[in-house]
């Protein structure tokens, strides 16, 4: 019972912080104590360049946050390979690569070894096609390596941290006062509903009002919120009532449901508890067992690294060289990062430009580049370009479309055309029928949206 009591007050600490991020410290410093770790972070990377953001840490000394954020973060061998796995799934070191490999790479003997960490979980709670949020906890040597009670701890507070997290992204981080949840929201660009365990509204935001005019995504039959996606519906309802029995009911359920609807509409959907914690008041004052926050989805790129492993079957171990070479010289100088030796370098190399069909290091370079500026916005000004629209998931029936000529492209004749041309296909297989925009920008491509 001291367990189920523990663990239901932390978890409405976690939600509380949702709507309040100044208690984010405290909560992380009650969230690693009960998974037993030393530390407990998130830190939001960006995928391409390496270069990271600290949202919440505790248990780490701020000397070597900074060395991380400044230095580290483009040495932290677990970047690329934790984007091949999905969001939620709890990872630890051997996922990534062998403990004893790991322990002879410069991240581990220059940053991990000076605090006396040995081992931790990870898992992703945030992904776009440009950066990747990270929940973590580490372990002292005097607390031994991750155990099966450490992996069940983490999982069960994982799915509560990622709502809370996405929904505080949702609020733009502001506080937000419990009992005055409706007025602070009221202009929220997102939609935001009020709802008991019967699924009736009791409030609605106007961009929310706005949803349910529109009635592309969202209804309220009889004045009971309801999605236009059955099956989406029926995870909401679900969640609305269980709810009502407390934080810990609810779940994984609940958490950036995907809501399709006409006129293929796009939005997603989390929902919060509001029967514990702080936000009781809101429940009270409300008569509300439940806040639902609805936006528009972002389109579901893959990142650079996830699309050039795909694309040319990388294993985790050369998609590790690969960046390395990118983001830290040549050969030798990659072996000293990784913890491997040089000869173990030139092997993936060579089979590198094989499966690339590239033959030197700087063409590998190019050939990344490529692919990093299709999918990041903003890396160069407009000149002359040319539209490409991608329209269908179906890989053979893909087709790069010129605004000035409607025929099929058929000349890929620089790198750059490649990894558009690759990147679009990686994106109609991930997309479905969503339209997808790109802007050819004489060598570089860049994303401009849907």
């Amino acid at each position: 019972m001291e367990e189920v009591e523990r663990v239901s007050r932390l978890i409405g600490d976690i939600y509380d912080a949702s709507l309040d991020p100044e208690l984010w410290p405290t909560v992380f410093e009650k969230a690693g104590r009960y998974v037993r770790a030393s530390t407990a972070s998130v830190v939001s990377q960006d995928t391409v360049s390496k270069t990271a953001q600290l949202y919440v840490t505790w248990g780490t000394e701020p000397r070597y946050v900074k060395l991380y954020l400044e230095k580290y973060a483009k040495l932290n061998p677990v970047l690329p390979t934790i984007l091949l796995f999905g969001i939620g799934e709890t990872r630890w070191v051997p996922d990534f690569l062998p403990r004893e490999e790991f322990c002879r790479t410069r991240f581990a003997k220059e940053w991990l070894a000076p605090q006396g960490f040995v081992d931790g979980l990870l898992t992703i709670v945030d992904k776009s096609a440009t950066s990747c949020a990270v929940f973590s906890a580490f372990r002292h040597l005097s607390d031994g390596f991750v155990d099966d009670e450490m992996r069940r701890r983490f999982e069960l507070i994982t799915p509560h941290i990622r709502r809370a997290l996405l929904i505080g992204k949702v609020i733009d981080l502001h506080k937000v006062q419990a009992a005055q949840l409706a007025d602070s929201l009221d202009t929220l660009a997102a939609g935001m509903f009020l709802v008991d365990a019967t699924s009736r509204i009791t409030y609605a935001n106007a961009s929310g009002q706005e949803l349910l005019r529109e009635a592309r995504v969202l209804r309220a039959p009889g004045g009971q919120l309801g999605a236009i996606d059955p099956v989406a519906n029926q995870t909401l309802r679900d969640t609305f009532a269980r709810s009502a029995q407390g934080d810990a009911a609810v779940g994984r359920r609940g958490i950036a449901v995907p809501l399709r609807g006409r006129e293929d509409a796009r939005y997603v959907a989390n929902v919060l508890p509001l029967t514990s914690g702080a936000r009781r008041n809101a429940s009270t004052v409300y008569a509300a067992t439940a806040v639902v926050f609805v936006h528009r989805a972002t389109l579901d790129m893959p990142s650079p690294p996830e699309v050039v492993a795909r694309e040319f079957q990388l294993t985790p171990a050369e998609l590790r060289v690969l960046f390395s070479i990118i983001e830290v010289g040549n050969a030798l100088e990659v072996a000293e990062v990784l913890g491997i030796s040089e000869a173990t370098v030139r092997t993936h190399l060579h089979h590198l430009y094989g499966k690339t069909g590239t033959a030197r290091q700087t063409e590998l370079v190019k050939l990344v580049a490529g692919y990093s500026n299709a999918l990041t916005p903003g890396r160069r000004t407009l000149t002359t370009a040319s539209a490409i629209s991608i329209t269908t998931p179906t890989l053979s029936r893909c087709r790069c479309l010129s605004s000035t000529d409607p025929q099929p492209a058929t000349a890929l004749s620089t790198d750059a055309d490649q990894a558009v041309h690759a990147a679009c296909r990686a994106a109609a297989r991930r997309a479905a029928s969503m339209p997808l925009v790109i802007v050819r920008i004489t060598r570089r491509a860049v994303f401009l949206g849907t």
